[in-house]
């Protein structure tokens, strides 16, 4: 019985349970509850808040991002799919520095480089962290199957992909490898 009370005061309070040797189901009841990623305000690579709600309707492309990795070519189809499918799906781009040190710019220098080298008029949001324990709630979200219903897919390198449904349910993972005008994309998006 103090056990059930203990947890209940620690969700309740707010409070984190945190344990190097937590299993996975009980480290997930520490991140907030969340049915879709519209449940998720994250901030504009200027600083601005930004709702997920706000894109309700479309597909989303949601993709983490590096300015001196091997996969940022990426970026010149992540804009052409921008531009060409616009009209089904949006794509966010969320920069991160996890792997290789190879997003080390601040996000004024990000923006500026990928609109500089790429053309990049798709929205970009602020750098976060991807992966591991401080990865931003959306992408704990993202990468947690007990939360999304769908996959436990983290990120391992730049540039990995989640596809999101109209109604903001995660509907596949891509790994960097798979580019953003690759068939199997493509064909997902016009599901």
């Amino acid at each position: 019985m103090k056990s059930f009370v203990l947890l209940g005061a620690l969700l309740i309070g707010g409070l984190s349970i945190s344990s190097r040797n937590a299993t996975p189901a009980m480290t997930d009841l520490t991140l907030p509850v969340a049915g879709t990623v519209y449940d998720f305000t994250v901030k504009t690579i200027d600083g601005k808040d930004a709702k997920l709600s706000q894109y309700k309707g479309k597909k989303l492309l949601i993709v983490n991002t590096a300015s001196e990795c091997g996969y940022t070519p990426q970026y010149k189809e992540l804009e052409e799919l921008h531009q060409k499918y616009g009209s089904k799906v949006t794509v966010l781009g969320f920069p991160a520095n996890n792997f290789g040190g190879q997003e080390p710019g601040t996000n004024e220098q990000i923006a500026t480089f990928c609109e500089k080298n790429f053309g990049v008029t798709f929205p970009l949001f602020s750098k976060v962290s991807v992966a591991g324990a401080d990865a931003a709630p959306l992408f704990q979200y993202l990468g947690s199957k007990v939360r999304n219903g769908v996959t436990d897919e983290k990120p391992n390198w730049n540039f990995c992909k989640y596809l999101i449904d109209e109604q903001g349910h995660v509907q596949g993972f891509y790994p960097s490898k798979v580019k953003p005008l690759s068939e199997e994309l493509l064909a997902a998006i016009q599901k």
